[in-house]
């Protein structure tokens, strides 16, 4: 072979090597792909197995006051789900059958939303909602939707339907109602091989007990544990926490006015049988609280056999909201409100209409966050539920928010708005003078009075915001007309909506633009009077901002949102100015003066106090007349705290709590729980969950019942005993809170 052929031989070797190699990298890549890449994949096609996806769901996060004391908290609780995954062959009906049997042993009730009644003697259904529910009405119309029904459908055709669609014809009448609500509430739950269905919900141990020991026989029916929202403090602003609650059928699925259907929760991530926050405090932060959930992967083979159950997705817990609410102090006042207007109820309204109501707030005039906000009644976030029907008949309204939702007129409370407008117009200075002489006679044909009680003759400001002169505020209201006085007041807080998260009332002022509008309502809004109405809160965040002489700040009840794990702060509410009146020279200083001088005029315990307290009382007619010309009385109070360097506002209603005067004493004991809670000397009654001695308080009923027979009738002729009467001069009280009362003379 010459030197040419060995050439073209190696050559013609090196090539095949070289497409060898090719394809063997070729072969090998491909190996790499398929066994490394792509080899979960292949070896589940191998071995035909299936993953489902379920969600665990995370905890809710926890409210806490400012010490970090648990509100509302999340606690643990056992849900009885069905896992179609597990249940292999076994007839649905039969084992669904055999669930409620063993539910009903213990006393515990199964979801069952389908509002259809039970059979009649006759087989005939009827339908339950409520007719004046909304929700109920439009339940009811989806359902007859879905069905295929018409809406003039009966609850007969609709039971029909439903026994067809589940093939229930074999059961007993009673048994196909059962069976249909439930199949009903897994059609609502989309029970599928991906999605369980939870058929009973906060179970007792005793039925957990039940079904792990009937396990074998109800293959797929699992334990499941779930939290649940509970309230270690049931008694701590309920009305603004608010509540939770399973999704609605009217926020699960959403018509706009063209007919278009969308389910905004399902695109946030929610599933049908979520808890979220439907109201207060719950609901505003709903994204903070709700957390992620988790998600646990169940591997199914070709047989039916689950190979792997792990959580692939560890849920994360939500977020902690802190308030500003000191729960001890919060409960202070509370009791300090209570005590309050049993006081005037004993002391001064003893005829039949008694004082049954109010509301107090107080804020941190620093930067506006609410330290307490009381309303009476009120009621205890435990027994929610089980109470509904009782609260919601209460005329006494123990469900309503008066603190943010109560609009009341300020009466006399309004008179150092109209003082600020004045001065920092120019309109008066510290000299002014206005002659008091119980008698405004502008008008020809109105001329409404002041009692004068501690004053007479010419009145400059300060003076006149003491001893609450009608008179001085009358003829300065008139001359700066509504549209001035009313400017101010906005500014300073009142008629507009204060900043706090929830829902609040936004109440109103006098305008010229009313209809019942006429000159002489300018000197009427002028004392707190007219058309004006404000809240509690408002009325603190009114005294707030004439303590900071002007300055307004954002009202708030959140503190800071905290890490649930680690107790870091993720986010802390800073003070918020929203709005300033810089002041004219000394316009502050001489309206806070007045207000300084206030509590010498009122007897009792905050004429002495020994921190001196800058306060306005108020004492506006309600409509109800007693007497001819005699009209039911509110009792109203703005405070502040110490009056030269201010801590505290407060803003205070009594319902038919006559003078304003009256709740003197009970702007000093908000202030001792105050100063108690600064110096870590506060002390309060433990919160008692009522659910725990409901049955204690019941034996102690039967007991007493057994014991003392007659004690009904000895109270009944204790009360017929007693004349009722009305009182309509306060006792102990000074006469200048008369000055709103006689507006109409």
């Amino acid at each position: 072979m010459n030197e040419n052929e060995r050439k073209v031989v190696v050559r013609r070797m090196l090539l095949l090597i070289a497409v060898a190699c090719i394809i063997m990298g070729l072969y090998t890549f491909r190996l790499i792909f398929l066994q490394l890449v792509n080899g979960d994949s292949f070896k589940a096609k191998a071995t035909n197995t299936t993953d489902y996806k379920f969600t665990v769901t995370a905890a809710r996060g926890n409210i806490v006051d400012s010490t970090g004391k648990r509100i509302a908290t999340t606690s643990t609780g056992y849900n009885v789900v069905l896992n179609k995954l597990q249940m292999g062959d076994q007839d649905l009906d039969t084992m669904l059958q055999q669930i409620v049997e063993l539910l009903r042993k213990n006393d515990e009730k199964w979801l069952d939303t389908l509002l259809i009644s039970e059979p009649d003697a006759a087989g005939n259904y009827t339908f339950t909602d409520s007719a004046d529910s909304t929700s109920d009405q439009k339940t009811l119309a989806d359902m007859k939707e879905t069905l295929g029904l018409q809406q003039y459908a009966t609850a007969n055709d609709v039971m029909e339907m439903l026994v067809e669609k589940n093939h229930l014809e074999s059961f007993s009448l009673p048994w196909q109602r059962v069976l249909a609500g439930i199949h009903y509430e897994m059609d609502r739950q989309a029970f599928s091989n991906v999605n369980n269905f939870v058929m009973a919900e906060n179970v007792s141990q005793v039925t957990v007990a039940t079904i792990k020991e009937h396990s074998l026989t109800l293959p797929g029916v699992e334990i499941v544990e779930t939290s649940t929202r509970s309230y270690e403090q049931g008694d701590i602003l309920p009305a603004v926490l608010g509540r939770v609650g399973k999704i609605t059928a009217e926020k699960w699925k959403v018509t706009d006015e063209n007919g278009q259907v969308t389910y905004p929760l399902k695109e946030k991530g929610y599933n049908m049988n979520d808890v979220i926050g439907i109201s207060g405090l719950e609901s505003v932060y709903e994204d903070e609280l709700r957390g992620k959930d988790g998600v646990e992967t169940i591997t199914r083979n070709s047989d039916g056999v689950i190979v792997d159950t792990k959580i692939t997705t560890v849920p994360e817990p939500g977020h902690t909201v802190q308030l500003t609410i000191n729960s001890d102090f919060q409960r202070a006042v509370d009791k300090a409100l209570a005590n309050n207007i049993d006081m005037i109820n004993r002391v001064y309204n003893t005829g039949d209409m008694k004082a049954a109501a109010g509301a107090a707030v107080v804020l941190d005039v620093k930067d506006g966050s609410v330290l307490a906000a009381a309303n009476y009644p009120s009621f205890d976030q435990n027994l929610y539920a089980t109470n509904y029907s009782e609260y919601s008949a209460d005329p006494s309204l123990p469900l309503f928010n008066r603190a943010l939702q109560g609009l009341y007129t300020p009466g006399s409370t309004f008179k150092p708005a109209v003082a600020v407008a004045a001065l920092d117009s120019g309109l008066i200075n510290q000299y002014s003078t206005v002659n008091c002489t119980g008698v405004y006679t502008y008008y020809k044909d109105y001329h409404p009075r002041c009692t004068r009680h501690g004053h007479s003759g010419n009145i400059d400001v300060v003076t006149a915001i003491k001893w609450s002169c009608n008179i001085f505020f009358y003829d300065v209201g008139r001359r700066l007309t509504s549209d001035v006085y009313d400017a101010y007041a906005y500014k300073l807080g009142l008629g507009q909506r204060t900043g706090v998260e929830v829902n609040e009332a936004v109440g109103r002022l006098t305008k010229k633009t009313d209809k019942n509008y006429t000159s002489s309502l300018d000197i009427q809004a002028a004392i707190g009077q007219g058309n004006t109405v404000v809240s509690p809160i408002q009325l603190a965040t009114y005294a707030a901002t004439l303590a900071n002489n002007g300055v307004r700040y954002r009202t708030h009840f959140v503190k800071a949102i905290l890490d649930t794990n680690t107790g870091e702060v993720l986010s802390e509410t800073q003070p918020e100015v929203m709005d300033v009146i810089e002041g004219n020279g000394n316009t502050f200083a001489l309206v806070r003066q007045g207000m300084t001088l206030v509590p010498s005029t009122i007897s009792g315990k905050i004429s002495s106090y020994p921190i001196a307290i800058a306060c306005k009382t108020g004492t506006p007619q309600r409509s109800e007349t007693y007497a001819s010309g005699k009209h039911y009385l509110n009792a109203m109070m703005i405070a502040y705290l110490p009056a030269d360097d201010p801590e505290i506002a407060i803003g205070i209603t009594v319902e038919y709590g006559g003078y304003g005067a009256r709740t003197g004493d009970l702007v000093v004991d908000i202030a001792n729980a105050y100063f108690a809670m600064k110096d870590g000397t506060l002390e309060v009654d433990p919160y008692v969950d009522p659910r725990t001695v409901v049955q204690e308080d019941a034996a102690a009923a039967d007991t007493a019942a057994q014991t003392a027979p007659d004690a009904a009738n000895d109270a009944q002729t204790d009360a017929a005993a007693a004349e009722p009467q009305q009182t309509t001069a306060p006792v102990g009280v000074t006469e200048e809170e008369n000055n709103d009362a006689m507006l109409a003379q």
